[in-house]
Parts: structure tokens; sequence; C-alpha cells
């Protein structure tokens, strides 16, 4: 009778640990860490490079705001790339932000180019230009002052060189027209030298 009363406690604990058990399982598996949980960039995540491409030149097609603008659009990993060109500053700032607007761009990388980018390259070249202009006079000038201090005819002589977009314009007194002209032979042989203006050259004392 004894044993008959253990077998059933047993079954009983053994019933109340499954019902236990039953009763605390979806608790535990939904604390569990390492169960995957839903994000909410899983959809534009999901999206294709592709599929972005399409939708930014959606966007763009047809705005009056970029109306004039050229526009083209790659998309890598989602990050969308802008080329070409924009009718303005605001133009191009409008673009990037309507690319930006577009489900799962990650980043915008905006290389639009405008009127005023246009014009600022312009400047710049036609500065550098300056510059390697004005370095070729100066080294003109140099030149030539050194083939007259070295020459056996000018040598000693006082003479004043200036160059200007390689016109070279030489001025003094010189003894007289033979050393005049030979002075101008000089220059006239340096690289660079476009022409030479002797007209500040007189013969004098």
């Amino acid at each position: 009778m004894q044993s008959k009363h253990i077998t059933i406690r047993t079954l009983l604990m053994a019933a109340g640990l499954a019902v236990a058990a039953a009763g605390v399982a979806p608790v535990a598996l939904a604390d569990d860490p390492n169960a995957p949980t839903a994000h909410s960039d899983s959809v534009g995540a999901a999206i294709s490079d592709t599929d972005i491409t399409a939708k930014v030149k959606v966007k763009f097609t047809g705005d009056k705001a970029l109306k004039g603008s050229d526009i083209s659009v790659t998309t890598t990993n989602g990050v969308v790339t802008l080329t070409g060109s924009a009718t303005g500053p605001k133009s191009k700032a409008y673009a990037e932000k309507l690319a930006g607007e577009v489900k799962g761009v990650k980043s915008v990388d905006n290389e639009l180019k405008t009127p005023s980018d246009s014009k600022l390259g312009a400047d710049t070249k036609s500065a550098a230009s300056d510059v390697k202009q004005g370095t070729s006079d100066s080294w003109i000038t140099t030149k030539v002052k050194s083939d007259l201090l070295a020459d056996s005819v000018t040598k000693g002589l006082d003479i004043k060189v200036i160059t200007t977009n390689g016109v070279v314009a030489l001025s003094g007194k010189l003894p007289n027209k033979d050393a005049i002209d030979h002075a101008r032979d000089v220059a006239e042989k340096v690289d660079g030298v476009k022409s030479v203006d002797i007209k500040g050259l007189t013969v004098g004392n």
C-alpha cells in the first residue's frame, strides 16, 4: 500500500514538472538573447542597388525644381552617387535631398557640377596661366640680362630689361647705334622672346 502511494506521488510530481515546463518554455524563448529579432531596416536592406537607382530617377523625373539639370544616378551598396550637372547650388542640394529620401539609401555622394563651378574652374586655369606667364617673363628678363653682361660688346653697359608677355623692352644709354642693334640681337636670341623693343635705348655718354 505504501509502495502504491509512493508511485502515485511520483507520477503527480512528474506531471507537475511537465506542466511547469510547458508554462515557462515560451517565456524563456522570448527572453533568449540569441532569438531572431525584427529590424526596422530589414526592408530597406533587401532593396537592391538597381531598385534604388530606379526609384531615385523616378523622383527626379518631372520635378520642376530640377528642370534643366542633367543628372546620372548610380548606386553601390546603398550609396547613391549623383554625377552630371545641376542648374545651380539650390537644385544641386535639392537633388541630394530627394535621393536621400528613397528607402534603402545609406548616403548620397553629390558630385553634381553647377555653372558657378565651371566659372571657378575657368578662373583657376586663368590664374595658373597668369602665374606661368609671369614666371616665363621673369626668366626671360634674367636670361637677357645675363647674356648682355656676358657679351663682349654690351658687357659693362647699363641696360634696363623689362619683359611683358614675352616682349622685351630695353632702355638706357649706349655709346653708338651699333651697340643698340647688337643689344637687340642678343635679346632676340633668348628662348621665349617674341619681340624686342629698343625705343628706350639712346645714344649718349
